[in-house]
């Protein structure tokens, strides 16, 4: 029994090792950083936490947050809701008009984010964008700053939106259809049905979708950095651009490596609150 114990281990030596390479190893090096003055040449200079206490001040670290907060209600609450109903009304749709509406829900997903947020750029263009022409504007959807935040918050429902739809209607396969049917034969409307049946019996999948959302959210950059670099002014800044701009742009790579590290312990902090939420409720 010891020997085969010992040969399962062996299992998790590739997984250990990328975890270490990948994951652990930068985050340390990372902290380190965090407490240095370093332009990425020559030697880090120890400050202890002067980067932190920066932070702290920085009223621009503090705003991005405040960005994510948007970003995580158009990337995890909204999509989980709307995908949540529509994962309900197409898993009873049959035949090729439900393959195709799964597959354009789901396009987004596979679609490379520098793609999409290219074609997105186009369409919201101010002066040739199919979405003036169309609804017969002129508006700087993107340029304009109380208008940017929220343009790009639209364009995330549509990327994340395909996401929740194929979890959820995974974990519909599971819901016992005779619920369903007692349910209707007592008068239960299908929104009764929808709220008090099918809800409780996907909540794993609603946990799952509502933190992968969120923890995407928290480190946004790839539509960010094609669609905004941050702007107008900071309009649509997050910390991982916020962060990126400091390393590359600034070359200020200590402050850079603090606000990084700061953004890995909130996602660290969400993940445990919602694992410790779904425990309580189930």
């Amino acid at each position: 029994m010891a020997s085969n114990a010992r040969g399962y281990w062996l299992y998790l030596v590739p997984s250990s090792i990328l975890f270490l390479g990948v994951i652990a190893v930068p985050f340390l090096m990372n902290l380190g950083a965090s407490f240095t003055r370093w332009s990425g040449v020559g030697t880090p200079r120890w400050i202890g936490l002067e980067n932190y206490a920066r932070l702290l001040r920085d009223e621009r670290f503090w705003a991005s947050f405040q960005h994510n907060a948007g970003l995580i209600v158009a990337m995890a609450v909204v999509p989980a809701a709307i995908g949540l109903v529509l994962a309900a009304t197409l898993f009873h749709l049959k035949g090729r008009t439900a393959v195709v509406l799964r597959a354009l829900y789901y396009l987004p997903q596979v679609l490379p984010v520098a793609v999409a947020g290219v074609v997105w750029g186009w369409m919201l263009h101010p002066s040739y964008g199919a979405v003036n022409q169309i609804l017969g504007l002129d508006v700087d959807w993107l340029g304009d700053p109380d208008l940017a935040l929220a343009t790009v918050m639209a364009v995330m429902v549509w990327f994340q939106l395909g996401y929740p739809v194929v979890v959820f209607m995974a974990g519909l396969q599971r819901v016992d259809p005779a619920l369903h049917e007692a349910a209707q034969i007592d008068g239960a409307s299908w929104w009764r049905r929808f709220w008090h049946i099918t809800v409780p019996q996907i909540r794993p999948e609603i946990f799952v979708v509502l933190l992968t959302c969120t923890i995407a959210a928290l480190k946004v950059f790839g539509p960010i950095f094609v669609l905004t670099r941050g702007g107008p002014g900071d309009a649509t800044m997050v910390p991982s651009y916020f962060s990126y701009l400091n390393f590359f742009q600034k070359s200020n790579v200590g402050y850079g490596s603090a606000i990084a590290t700061v953004l890995a312990l909130v996602i660290v902090a969400v993940t445990f609150l919602f694992l410790r939420v779904q425990e309580r409720a189930t």
